[in-house]
């Protein structure tokens, strides 16, 4: 299943000729566990369902995983998936709430995400609702001020209905981020400030889905919000990107693909169709 993940980020960034690749790959089991493993409560068929648990993607140039794991459930179609970043299309390089289903906050500029989170678990616990609120960010986003004045809020309101899961596979746009705001402390960042913290193997699913409802008898929580540090390599799966900070933002060249094609599955028809106008 996974394999087909992301066959089909591919795909989807061919079709549109553009897309942040490795950033989305290191996040499929992540959106696994939480859609396709039942780690959160959600109804493919009904995306608004009042009791469904909130899903914010904070890292939102990795927006074409979180379209093929809606694609999964059927909440986005394989034809609106083959329209990304296309004029004409429905899937923008990074989240709309407003036009996407199954997209609960528009996201893209980092840093954002987790406060909008904070927002809505608030709004939850005054309405007194049960739902709970998940979110992904990336470790590079990190180092953005404004996620922490989010994770003392979630600490100070004792937001135990907010877990924050980190996409920690240590490359940032331009580099590796110990060559540019260094951060292997981060689950001590998170603790300082009030949080609980676990790590666990992020391209484990079953893993991922036990650390975010694991057992009450192996774990105590009173009142704190959650942080899961997702151990991940970017680009996982595809040996041209695994832990190369040179595939943040590209596509590749005519011999780099026949690469993709060959460890993805995909055959010279499925990337004609791609190329044909929806």
């Amino acid at each position: 299943m996974h394999d087909r993940i992301r066959k089909q980020i591919f795909l989807s960034a061919y079709a549109g000729g553009i897309g942040h690749l490795a950033s989305s790959f290191s996040s499929v089991e992540i959106l696994s566990a939480l859609y396709l493993y039942g780690a959160m409560k959600y109804d493919a068929s009904d995306v608004n369902w009042e009791g469904r648990d909130y899903f914010i993607l904070s890292k939102g140039h990795g927006a074409l995983a979180l379209y093929a794991v809606l694609g999964e459930l059927g909440v986005i179609s394989r034809e609106a998936l083959l329209t990304f970043c296309r004029p004409e299309g429905l899937l923008g390089g990074e989240p709309h709430a407003m036009e996407v289903p199954g997209i609960e906050a528009s996201t893209g500029s980092l840093g954002h995400g987790l406060s909008v989170a904070v927002g809505i678990a608030l709004a939850l616990r005054m309405d007194g609702k049960p739902n709970h609120v998940y979110v992904l960010t990336g470790d590079g986003e990190c180092q953005e001020g404004s996620i922490w004045e989010a994770v003392m809020s979630a600490a100070a309101y004792r937001l135990d209905n907010l877990t924050v899961i980190v996409d920690h596979n240590r490359i940032q746009k331009m580099d590796f981020i110990q060559n540019i705001m260094h951060s292997d402390a981060l689950n001590k960042a998170f603790e300082c400030f009030g949080w609980h913290v676990q790590t666990v193997d992020g391209h484990d699913a079953k893993a991922i889905k036990e650390a975010i409802a694991p057992p009450k008898k192996e774990i105590q929580i009173t009142a704190k919000p959650r942080c899961i540090i997702a151990e991940t390599v970017k680009g996982k799966g595809l040996s041209l990107m695994e832990n190369n900070p040179a595939w943040h933002w590209r596509m590749p060249n005519r011999r780099e693909l026949k690469t993709f094609m060959a460890e993805l599955g995909i055959t010279q028809e499925e990337l004609d169709v791609c190329k044909k106008r929806i």
